[in-house]
Order: structure tokens, then C-alpha cells, then sequence
């Protein structure tokens, strides 16, 4: 479980076609704190560290994550959110993340608002998002500005857009989305006649 709340950017510094798998080695400051089989969100998405050395580390996305996500699309030099796995001993900031992606949704619009900024996503509207619910993106947790059928809108601060790859982020970049777990599910027991 993660919580939505980045803890530092990584580069992509090599990436490796392997059967219908992608090798990704990264370089970030916080790789020589991770070991071999520890669970790190990428842009949201959880993978696996599988070899560390030094200041870099390599991770696996599989076909469904390669699919599902938007880290078939990186490309050597591109920065990625990065995460670790929920402490019991530390505070629970942002919101119940599992770094399991639902889809990719593409930036429509980024407005500036006064030292902040707008960021509009189109998403397939086969999930549910709420006015000042919460919603993942790219693996941070945010809130909910406003919400339409397949639209979402999401505030940025200037510390969160300086911190995280927003920064890099244009009209037509895709964005790993993932729903609140909560929405999930009550919209699956609403659509199954449960409730």
C-alpha cells in the first residue's frame, strides 16, 4: 500500500526489451536505500525492484503493466514519481494508494490560477470520481477539483508541481489513473444491483 505522497523523482537511464517484458533501470537518489524485491510505485504503478547498483536500480514491467500503464511509453531521460511502500510507523498523508493503475488518461488542459495550476485528464468514465474526493495521478494523491463523466480536474501546488514530474507534463501527455479504491467498489456492488 502507498499513500500518494512522493518522495522523489527518478531518470529512466536504460530500458530493455525482454520476450514481451520491459527491463527499466533507473537512476534517483533514493536507490541506495532499496533492496532486491522491494515494492515501489513508479508513476503509481507498483513494480518490483529486481538488481540495485550504486545510484541506479532496474525494475520489471510486464505485459499488463505495460498495457494498463504509461511506462511502455518512457524514454531514456524522462523523470518518473517515485514511492515507497507505506510504513506502519509513519503518517498516513494522502490517501489509500494500492499502485495498481485502472488506465491512462490524457492531459486535456493546464490552466495557471494565481501560483498554482489547473490540470484537466480525459479518462474513459468507466470509473467514478467526486468533487473533493480523491484521485491518483501519476502517483500522487490529490484531490478532486471538478468532476464530469470522463473529465477530472485536479489543483496543483507550487511544491507538488516543483517536486513531481507535473512540471514536465503538456497537453497530450499521458498520465497513469487510478481511482479511489473506495468509488471502486461502490460503484461495482451500485452496477451488480448489491445495494
Amino acid at each position: 500500500m502507498f499513500t500518494g505522497i512522493i518522495e522523489s523523482l527518478a531518470k529512466v537511464k536504460d530500458i530493455k526489451k525482454d520476450k514481451g517484458n520491459l527491463k527499466i533501470t533507473f537512476m534517483s537518489s533514493i536507490a541506495k536505500e532499496l533492496q532486491v524485491d522491494q515494492s515501489v510505485c513508479h508513476n503509481g504503478a507498483c513494480l518490483t525492484i529486481v538488481k540495485t547498483d550504486g545510484d541506479q536500480y532496474s525494475a520489471d514491467a510486464i505485459a499488463e503493466t505495460i498495457a494498463r500503464t504509461n511506462l511502455g511509453d518512457l524514454k531514456i531521460g524522462d523523470s518518473v514519481n517515485l514511492e515507497r511502500s507505506m510504513s506502519v510507523k509513519s503518517r498516513f498523508d494522502g490517501h489509500l494508494v494500492q499502485g495498481h493503475i485502472d488506465e491512462v488518461g490524457i492531459c486535456e488542459k493546464i490552466s495557471e490560477s494565481d501560483g498554482s495550476w489547473v490540470f484537466e485528464f480525459e479518462h474513459s468514465g468507466k470509473n467514478i470520481t467526486v468533487e473533493k474526493g480523491s484521485i491518483t495521478v501519476n502517483g500522487v494523491s490529490l484531490t478532486v477539483v471538478a468532476s464530469k463523466e470522463n473529465l477530472v480536474s485536479v489543483a496543483i501546488i507550487p511544491h507538488t508541481f516543483n517536486n513531481t514530474n507535473f512540471c514536465e507534463l503538456k497537453v497530450g501527455s499521458k498520465v497513469n489513473l487510478e481511482f479511489d479504491i473506495l468509488g471502486k467498489y461502490l460503484s461495482k456492488l451500485i452496477k451488480n444491483n448489491k445495494i
